[in-house]
């Protein structure tokens, strides 16, 4: 089990073989820092917007309803941008499988970019009444349909550049968003916060963050224009064998796929979302904890995070990508009850304990997750299948987990069936990896390689 997902070395990488030429070598640190600053764009504009659910929408756009109501629709509003990211996934697969990944890489991050910026100028509901949330939803759909398309391409466009030897590390490499998103945008809402004071912050200081997006996007687009297309793409297009429905051939061909891809996630995901977004609501309104410390415990976690992502990644090209996983997996169910015992302390110090270690054990998963899920797919409907079964996880997990929660919360008052939760997601995801189908055989391509090969 330990050595299925790592694919043969090509001949280049292997003891005595060749090295790779310096266009190969200037290509993969290119598409390594583009995917990289793409991801960590996208991922602060989507964070952003979970503490904002969090911390600020339910009084700017939901001020009639209870503390506790206005939470949960605020969360749904959430949720929503998870519904739109299965959509974002299919289109800009098709066409990411279709044109190639660097167009559709551009497009959804201009997307993601404008809805995010619009979403700092969007009147409250004192101002236009219930049109503010609709209208929030209205951009939150955006958002989700640009994230959606996003993580695909990022992965490949880093992955199809790497040598097979490496190619766990490579695709861990774009997954560094998530904590370097994560740790701009608690670090803007921080920062922000510290300056307006929290009464400032909840009249206008919020809006700041999310007006930033337009000078990190005009960064992510320069940087991404420099980028050629993948050498495993450019291959297909030489050869004229590009899948001319990408979305319908990969539900046809691999469906399993799909669909053990979408329940491997259910552990890494559902928790994340608690960890990083239920938890800022559960710790202020529940326990009593104060917002700034809480954000700055995430400020922690995150930077913990830069270097556990891409740690993970390289233990699965020494040891397989399912043992790593899979080791994840069984540590975030047994830290499930833990996690909420050791919140419910209100100890400072135990407080950061619990949120830094549900993080390392998240990125033990995420780590290898992007390899794990992009390997299983052929190169013509990769960016179709592996956004696919990635972004649908975002239905089932991500999106409804906060939602879920805090219903848990206000049922019963406790976080005992928050814990149950999460070791439901864990069974759920370790059947899954158990199911899941070998990497496809195109997977073991190398850039190298295809470099010196003839076109057909």
């Amino acid at each position: 089990m330990a050595d299925a997902n790592r694919p043969e070395q090509p001949a280049e990488h292997r003891p005595g073989g060749g090295h790779p030429s310096p266009t190969v070598r200037s290509q993969r640190v290119k598409a390594a820092v583009a995917s990289t600053v793409g991801t960590t764009i996208e991922w602060y504009d989507f964070f952003l917007y979970g503490t904002a659910a969090a911390l600020v929408f339910p009084k700017i756009f939901f001020p009639t309803e209870s503390p506790l109501a206005g939470t949960l629709a605020s969360f749904s509003t959430l949720f929503v941008g998870f519904a739109a990211r299965p959509v974002g996934a299919a289109i800009f697969g098709h066409y990411g499988d279709r044109i190639g990944r660097k167009a559709a890489l551009i497009a959804t991050l201009t997307l993601m970019g404008a809805a995010t910026a619009l979403m700092g100028l969007l009147p409250g509901y004192d101002a236009i009444g219930p049109l503010a949330p609709v209208l929030l939803v209205v951009l939150r759909i955006v958002q989700g349909i640009g994230v959606g398309g996003e993580w695909g391409g990022s992965v490949l466009l880093s992955m199809e550049w790497g040598s097979s030897r490496r190619r766990g590390f490579m695709a861990s490499l774009p997954q560094l968003g998530v904590p370097l998103g994560l740790l701009l945008s608690t670090l803007a809402v921080r920062i922000t916060s510290e300056i307006a004071g929290p009464a400032g912050f909840d009249a206008w200081g919020w809006r700041i963050p999310f007006l930033l997006s337009v000078v990190l996007v005009g960064i992510g687009l320069y940087v991404r224009l420099s980028i050629l297309e993948t050498p495993q793409f450019a291959r297909l297009r030489q050869e004229q064998t590009v899948v001319k429905q990408p979305v319908l051939e990969v539900f046809r061909t691999q469906p399993r796929a799909i669909a053990t891809s979408a329940f491997v996630r259910m552990a890494e995901q559902a928790p994340f979302y608690l960890f990083i977004t239920f938890v800022l609501a559960y710790g202020t309104e529940e326990l009593g904890l104060d917002r700034d410390s809480l954000l700055n415990d995430t400020l922690v976690a995150a930077a913990v995070g830069m270097i556990t992502v891409p740690l993970f990644g390289h233990l699965s090209d020494r040891f397989g990508r399912r043992l790593v996983y899979g080791t994840g997996i069984v540590l975030i169910g047994l830290f499930a009850f833990p996690y909420y015992a050791l919140l419910n302390t209100r100890q400072a110090g135990l407080v950061l304990l619990a949120i830094v270690v549900s993080l390392v054990f998240h990125d033990i998963m995420y780590g290898p997750q992007a390899a794990l899920i992009s390997e299983t797919f052929g190169t013509g409907v990769r960016y179709s299948g592996a956004g696919l079964g990635y972004q649908l996880a975002s239905v089932i997990a991500g999106g409804p987990a906060p939602l879920i929660a805090a219903a848990i919360l206000a049922a019963t008052g406790s976080s005992f069936w928050i814990s149950m939760y999460i070791i439901g997601c864990a069974v759920i995801s370790f059947v899954a990896l158990l199911l899941m189908p070998q990497p496809h055989a195109s997977a073991e391509e190398d850039a190298e390689s295809l470099q010196r090969q003839p076109a057909a």
